[in-house]
């Protein structure tokens, strides 16, 4: 009788530790998100606080406030001096979060001062994906009302020497993965298609004004999901 409870309870032993151990395999291994620090940088006449209501969604996605920077530039001056100032942003970034790469989100204007650290700036070894938002990547005639004005609005001007140079050659230079999000009713860029680059995946988000592109929730999600 006694042999037989041992055999019994041996056999129960096995059929359960069996039991979890298929559970076990079979079970998904829960993993952390992860993701690169994101550098923002906004356009013409506008600073860091456009970006407000996008940290706060990419903070509602598991994100902290150390790996979202989003610094105010002086944008009358040239896209050459303001690639300079994004330059030091990511490596300020990198240094405070010891990532080996940021993502950098860019509005209207940024584009033009990103895309220049980019190509010009040695850019591409320290960035994993570039997404211009309402970019002006090949310029804008709209930009004709403030060109005599600022050197960075002159440069916006659609055949401009900064333009011409900038998109010689290869407009997605490295190893970066480049996205592009444009609207078909964006009053402050003409024609829409300027905001297209060769090379990126460009994405139609129908009729969003200029100004509601880098705020809008349903570009959040679609800008959050390429970068992740």
């Amino acid at each position: 009788m006694q042999r037989s409870r041992r055999r019994i309870a041996t056999v129960l032993t096995a059929v359960v530790s069996s039991l979890l151990l298929s559970l076990s395999l079979s079970a998904p291994t829960a993993q952390a998100a992860t993701h690169h620090p994101i550098v923002f940088v906004h356009g013409l006449s506008s600073d860091s606080s456009s970006w407000d209501d996008w940290v706060a969604d990419f903070k509602a996605d598991g994100y902290t406030a150390t790996e979202l920077d989003a610094a105010s530039y002086s944008w009358t001056k040239s896209n050459v001096t303001i690639a300079s100032q994004v330059a030091t942003q990511v490596k300020n970034v990198l240094a405070r979060t010891g990532a080996d790469k940021v993502d950098v989100v860019v509005h209207s204007m940024g584009a033009l001062s990103a895309r220049y650290y980019l190509k010009n700036l040695g850019g591409t070894a320290y960035v994993d994906d570039f997404v211009s938002v309402a970019g002006v990547n090949h310029g804008t005639s709209v930009a004709s009302w403030c060109s005599w004005l600022y050197t960075s609005c002159a440069e916006m001007v659609t055949g401009s020497s900064f333009l011409t140079a900038l998109n010689s050659g290869d407009e997605t230079p490295g190893s970066v993965s480049y996205a592009t999000y444009w609207s078909n009713c964006d009053a402050a860029i003409d024609p829409d298609s300027s905001a297209l680059l060769s090379g990126a995946t460009n994405v139609g988000v129908g009729c969003v004004s200029h100004n509601d592109m880098n705020n809008d929730y349903g570009i959040y999600e679609q800008v959050r999901d390429f970068i992740q």
